[in-house]
């Protein structure tokens, strides 16, 4: 498992695509940076120190700067390649694949005003965590990787800041699968059913998405084409709390946000994070942080 911190940029050295039409065997190399492969069709044979790799259609693999790869087979192949240096990765063994899937995908809301409590140690709570080799069996996930590269390739060969533009499409593609992959460890688990946390993981995006809006039963119910009922059972189930509070979670963590760096009135703060009516968003509001919306405001400018 390789660490990256997303909140700094890789550094795109070159990327491009290779098809080779004729039997091909990887030349021996020991580089300062990190190169990413990704198959789109035959066969690619390579070593990184002692451990050997056979890469084929939807494989990618990550190869770690300063060990010696090269190839051990001919054969053809076509393939993209990364090459990147980034200040902040490194490799990881992860003991509970289960508990850092589980808090990544359905506990973890990425806001900054919440404490987070990672499931065990040196797990940075906005890292990145992705296999070193993965493989994109799924037709459609496979598909979007494709153009995912392809939407790099035509970046990288643009005239002006390509390589800056590459880099952030490159950041994108490896929180995509880092997710994608993360939903796989919990579908392989006897703990979630497989059709369910993917439904849970949407209907998280969805909230994110839609929490300044007005959100009923039947909102959430017409969006996943799917009964009320058996949603909150599941979403209870993967995150701990029923869909209305965690709701409420993310519009008072806003809430909070907003009075802390704003100078927006209370009655804008409420109708800016979905509770429109100001007494219900003051009691809403006091029930989530034990104080009401005007306390708050008055204890953050009295710490300041």
């Amino acid at each position: 498992m390789l660490a990256i911190n997303v909140e700094m940029v890789p550094r795109i050295k070159i990327m491009g695509f290779i098809a080779y039409k004729s039997p091909w065997l990887h030349f021996k190399r020991n580089i300062n940076e990190y190169v990413l492969y990704f198959i789109r069709s035959g066969e690619l044979h390579l070593k990184e120190e002692d451990k050997h790799y056979v890469l084929r259609k939807g494989d990618m693999l990550i190869l770690e700067p300063n060990m010696d790869h090269e190839g051990t087979e001919k054969h053809v192949c076509d393939y993209y390649y990364i090459h990147f240096e980034h200040p902040d990765i490194k490799s990881l063994q992860i003991e509970d694949m289960i508990a850092l899937a589980d808090y990544f995908i359905a506990s973890h809301d990425q806001s900054p005003f919440t404490q987070h409590k990672p499931p065990m140690a040196d797990i940075h709570p906005y890292g990145c965590y992705f296999p070193k080799y993965h493989t994109i069996s799924d037709k459609t996930r496979f598909n979007q990787a494709l153009h995912a590269m392809n939407e790099m390739l035509q970046l990288y060969k643009r005239r002006h800041y390509n390589r800056s533009l590459t880099a952030l499409r490159f950041t994108q593609l490896l929180i995509e699968l880092s997710r994608e992959n993360f939903i796989d460890e919990l579908q392989r688990n006897d703990r979630f059913r497989s059709k369910s946390i993917v439904k849970v993981n949407a209907l998280l995006d969805y909230i994110h998405q839609n929490y300044q809006n007005k959100i009923t039963g039947s909102d959430i119910e017409l969006a996943f084409e799917s009964n009320y009922d058996y949603l909150n059972r599941a979403f209870k189930k993967a995150t701990g709390q029923s869909i209305s509070r965690y709701i409420n979670t993310v519009r008072i963590n806003q809430a909070k946000e907003l009075i802390e760096t704003t100078p927006l009135s209370v009655g804008e703060i409420g109708y800016l994070t979905g509770l429109n009516d100001p007494f219900h968003f003051s009691k809403v509001f006091k029930k989530y942080v034990g104080m009401s919306p005007t306390q708050y405001f008055k204890l953050i400018r009295e710490s300041d």
